[in-house]
């Protein structure tokens, strides 16, 4: 199985491979379930294999703000915190849908890490992508505008879940963006007198995507 996700696979030795294997856990967690609470937890390294992640942090006044998602294939390495020594914040990990993960033992990877230049050099590459997001939504927070962030929540979430009808609450909005749920709110209602979105229970329909992407073409990736 592991073979399917670690592109660095076939060049580990075959007792790497056996140490990977006898050490790796398969867990499932249901929607809105938290996979790894950040602090100095050492959960080891995560890997979805199937369903959807949310890596988010909190602010020092209590809001969360996603920092990036992850999918099938994509692999969390902020949830291994005692091979990460050098990162300076906390990141929480949720599911956001029924989501099956593979857990990587922390020691079994940082070995692995020491002996093989291979997966060395794969942690490092995903190590500078995951900064990369990072230090883009910081950027994004800094220096746009909430109601363009805002749009293009909207628009990320349309495309994710492939619909112009999304099931997301004010407050999940809101925590995505690292805001008030009363200014998230307030956009909304902006949005829906101008013709950009209807708003219903527990639930957003956008109405206006090409207008929704305008809006949101300075926070869109």
């Amino acid at each position: 199985m592991l073979r399917e996700y670690l592109p660095f696979w076939d060049r580990l030795t075959e007792g790497q491979r056996r140490r990977l294997e006898e050490g790796a856990a398969v867990r499932r967690f249901a929607r809105g379930e938290m996979v790894y609470g950040g602090g100095t937890e050492c959960a080891g390294l995560i890997l979805p294999t199937e369903g959807q992640l949310r890596a988010y942090m909190l602010t020092d006044e209590g809001r969360e703000l996603t920092l990036y998602r992850l999918f099938p294939r994509d692999m969390c390495l902020f949830s291994a915190s005692c091979v990460l020594r050098g990162i300076q914040f906390d990141v929480l990990v949720e599911a956001e849908r029924d989501t099956t993960a593979l857990f990587l033992p922390a020691e079994v990877y940082q070995g692995l890490m020491e002996e093989s230049a291979a997966v060395a050099n794969y942690t490092s590459e995903l190590m500078a992508d995951r900064f990369s997001e990072v230090m883009w939504r910081m950027d994004q927070i800094l220096s746009k505008k909430l109601d363009g962030r805002l749009a293009a929540l909207l628009v990320e979430e349309s495309r994710l879940a492939e619909s112009a009808s999304l099931r997301l609450t004010h407050d999940q909005l809101a925590r995505h963006l690292g805001s008030a749920r009363e200014v998230v709110s307030r956009l909304l209602k902006d949005f829906q007198n101008d013709g950009l979105v209807r708003l219903g229970r527990g639930g957003v329909e956008l109405l206006d995507l090409p207008a929704l992407e305008a809006l949101a073409s300075d926070s869109l990736r």
